[in-house]
């Protein structure tokens, strides 16, 4: 069956766990990089999809803290790949009124690559249709420190009254300040897990796992996904009976 726009309830901020890249390029005995460089074009129509939907939020995980473990070509590769996605896609950006909005500590990029990054998001920073957050060198838990150490901060000086601090207080000092929560995160590539992404944010989202593996999830499997979200009933702690008649 081929999902429609109609069919679906479309969330304001959907997150993506873009996994399976390598073990995609495996199966096919070429290297990791292969895999990555297929994973790009899957970027692009789930990004076009999304706006063409009018998704407000698009988050996707692109580089964690826990990448630098892997082989250095893979990541020298990787960064290679993100500065000539961000140069290839700013004219895209600009027609499709998307701002681009970095999540993480790009402080550890290669230079070259922030250079490109903060261009981008300078070039982009009027647009209002749609917001593409970009998770790079992000971790959940660091951006969870980073959050606390500034609140404590403040306390000290005397600007924040510890008394007073609330959930909003925090998730005002998170990257994603300003920003609604995910209402659905989605994961390829066969894991179910969250794998440090958005812990704080994702408390109420709805979780999709699918086995299709990065390269392969296109328009149609983005649709699919909505089409499930679109199925759940979102009580936020209340009871089935209180969303129907609320």
């Amino acid at each position: 069956m081929e999902i429609q726009e109609k069919d679906c309830t479309i969330p304001r901020h959907v997150a993506l766990i873009m996994d399976g890249n390598g073990r995609w390029a495996e199966e096919r005995h070429r290297p990791r990089l292969f895999g990555h460089k297929a994973g790009v074009d899957s970027v692009r129509e789930v990004v076009e999809t999304a706006r063409s939907l009018g998704i407000e939020v698009l988050t996707l995980y692109a580089f964690s803290t826990e990448n630098w473990n892997r082989p250095e070509g893979e990541v020298s590769g990787l960064m290679g790949l993100l500065k000539n996605y961000l140069r290839s896609e700013l004219r895209t950006m600009l027609r499709n009124g998307i701002r681009l909005n970095c999540l993480g500590l790009p402080q550890r990029l290669p230079e070259d690559v922030r250079t490109v990054l903060q261009q981008t998001i300078e070039e982009t920073r009027s647009c209002t249709a749609m917001t593409l957050n970009l998770a790079l060198n992000y971790g959940s838990r660091s951006e969870l420190l980073v959050a606390i150490q500034a609140i404590a901060r403040q306390c000290l000086e005397g600007s924040l009254d510890w008394h007073s601090l609330t959930e909003e207080t925090l998730s005002a000092h998170l990257f994603t300040a300003g920003q609604p929560d995910p209402d659905l995160v989605i994961r390829t590539g066969g894991e179910n897990r969250l794998s440090n992404f958005l812990l704080w944010q994702a408390s109420y989202a709805e979780l999709y796992f699918t086995e299709i593996k990065w390269p392969d999830f296109r328009k149609e499997q983005f649709m699919e996904a909505l089409y499930s979200y679109s199925k759940r009933q979102r009580r936020f702690g209340k009871t089935g009976a209180q969303v129907v008649t609320g």
